[in-house]
């Protein structure tokens, strides 16, 4: 089975670990090296099946019978340099790397398992990955997870591959459990897996399990931190009685759903070590530092869309106007709208000539509901005529530093109003200084009555992503023309008070726009939390 060198390699081989194994001495310093071992497979031993064992049973590579064809070396790295790790992940083990040295020996169509041991245990989902060059990401395997025994193991069909335990932060596999009523079948709430995913479902106490199917999300994790699923009372009986409420639970997942082309979040092309966007351009600023955490072509000029209403918004508050003052509507104020779309492509509040409202229903119906007959009307009552009002606009963004922006009308319908992204993270920071635009822009809905008539109108603010509730949002706008694409700007604020601006314009879909913009804050969030 092994092949033993003579006496003179033998000696050289312990001259070597020293210097591969461990330390190699140059002076007065000392610096960590890779760590190798290797063995010798023959073909007797691979007929019989062998478990290759290194680095203190922390990576076992389980050749059983038929894996091997031919002899070969197995060797084994332990690697410490530096690598790219993916942005979304905890590394919880050592990055390994192995090689069957004799690469006819292996049949890939052959899958083995490996058994790797993790360093921290934690509650979350824990997987294998390892390093495709040809994406330049990591990818996952599948993989089971023994959490009391801190390993897992997985499943490979590579002959050599560099691999690492990796955390999911956001998807929780050991927590707590309830129960609810709703379909009456072993089904289950989760925050983390999409709907239609099997999962098994271990009470920790009494070892017993139910296999269940998602189909309802929760519970609220903002409000439940601990709650790792919530299971329909016909299977929360199978594994504990109802009067013991809340038990504690391990998860294992048995299929998981793909959403957005992504399973919990990783690409088909795997973790990254920086976020891939599709849209056009992108930009997450640190707000009080001005750092810019990550950029895509964030200096190319790209119509901007109904995020022009925050500047318009902030030039009409600067003169200082009366929120309480009344003001009649007229019909004139919308058909600057039609000068870019038809009537019936343009959000409007659903409001008539000499209709009566107050400046603050105004304002609050243009960045709620982003209607842009009521910007109109806004510049119409701001003392200035509408050329002043445009210009001022030009010149208030110019003043802040945003020199790649034009604007040549209030409401962004017009294709030819301008921005950048790392211009109007600029403007984001300085309009959001305002303490009614802050809310307004954060506002899920308002409500109002025309005084004249006493008619209700609800507007509804359609950045999804604050319906979630999980981020603590300071400020917000979409925006969208066909020629823009979908546009948006949101800032979120961190544990620690800080906060990040994120802007994505060009997006191809609506959805596409917030999945985007949903990964960057989440990108710019670690970024911040690992200062």
């Amino acid at each position: 089975m092994f092949r033993f060198p003579g006496i003179k390699q033998v000696l050289l081989s312990i001259l070597l670990s020293f210097i591969v194994g461990g330390f190699v001495f140059a002076g007065n310093d000392i610096e960590a090296t890779n760590q190798e071992y290797s063995i010798y497979l023959d073909k007797a031993t691979i007929a019989k099946g062998y478990t290759v064992s290194a680095f203190e049973d922390n990576l076992k590579l389980s050749l059983v019978p038929g894996i091997l064809s031919e002899a070969t070396d197995v060797e084994i790295i332990k690697l410490n340099e530096e690598m790219e790790m993916p942005w979304q992940l905890d590394r919880i083990s050592a990055i390994y790397q192995f090689e069957f040295k004799n690469k006819s020996a292996y049949d890939d169509k052959k899958p083995f398992y490996i058994q790797f041991g993790y360093d921290k245990p934690t509650n979350n989902y824990k997987q294998v990955f390892f390093y495709d060059k040809n994406y330049g990401a990591w990818r996952p395997l599948p993989t089971k997870d023994f959490p009391d025994e801190k390993f897992v193991r997985s499943l490979i069909h590579l002959p050599f591959a560099r691999i690492a335990v990796f955390n999911n932060p956001e998807v929780l596999t050991v927590g707590k459990a309830s129960w609810y009523a709703y379909k009456g079948g072993d089904y289950a709430a989760s925050p983390d897996f999409p709907k239609g995913s099997r999962l098994r479902v271990f009470n920790t106490e009494n070892g017993k399990f139910v296999d269940v199917e998602i189909n309802d999300y929760g519970p609220e994790r903002d409000k439940h931190p601990d709650r790792a699923i919530d299971l329909d009372k016909v299977a929360f009986k199978k594994i504990a009685p109802l009067g013991a409420g809340v038990i504690n639970v391990r998860i294992e997942p048995l299929r998981i759903v793909r959403k957005n082309n992504r399973t919990l979040n990783i690409a088909s092309t795997g973790a990254p070590s920086a976020p891939i966007i599709e849209a056009k351009a992108g930009i997450v600023v640190n707000e009080e530092t001005g750092e810019v955490i990550f950029e895509k072509n964030a200096t190319s000029s790209v119509p901007l869309a109904s995020l022009t209403k925050l500047v318009a918004v902030r030039v009409f508050l600067d003169a200082r106007p009366s929120l309480n003052r009344v003001v009649a509507y007229s019909v004139k104020d919308e058909q600057y709208n039609y000068e870019y779309v038809k009537k019936w492509e343009s959000s409007r509040l659903r409001v008539n000539d000499g209709d009566t409202m107050t400046v603050e229903d105004l304002i609050y119906a243009s960045l709620v509901g982003s209607t842009n007959n009521t910007v109109e009307t806004l510049v119409r009552v701001s003392g200035m005529s509408r050329d002043d009002f445009i210009n001022k606009m030009n010149e208030t963004v110019y003043g802040w530093g945003a020199s790649s922006t034009r604007f040549v009308e209030p409401t962004g319908l017009s294709p030819q109003n301008i921005s950048s992204a790392a211009d109007y993270a600029v403007i984001a920071k300085e309009v959001l200084k305002h303490p009614i635009i802050q809310k307004a822009s954060t506002m899920k809905k308002y409500e109002f009555y025309t005084i004249n008539t006493k008619e209700r109108h609800r507007v509804v603010n359609t950045n999804k992503i604050m319906a979630t509730n999980n981020f603590n949002i300071t400020g917000s706008k979409t925006g969208y023309l066909d020629e823009a694409g979908y546009c948006l700007m949101t800032r979120v604020k961190a544990p620690t008070g800080e906060q990040v601006i994120v802007v994505t314009l060009g997006a191809k879909t609506r959805d596409m726009s917030f999945l985007e913009t949903e990964e960057l804050m989440k990108y710019g969030l670690r970024k911040l939390s690992q200062k």
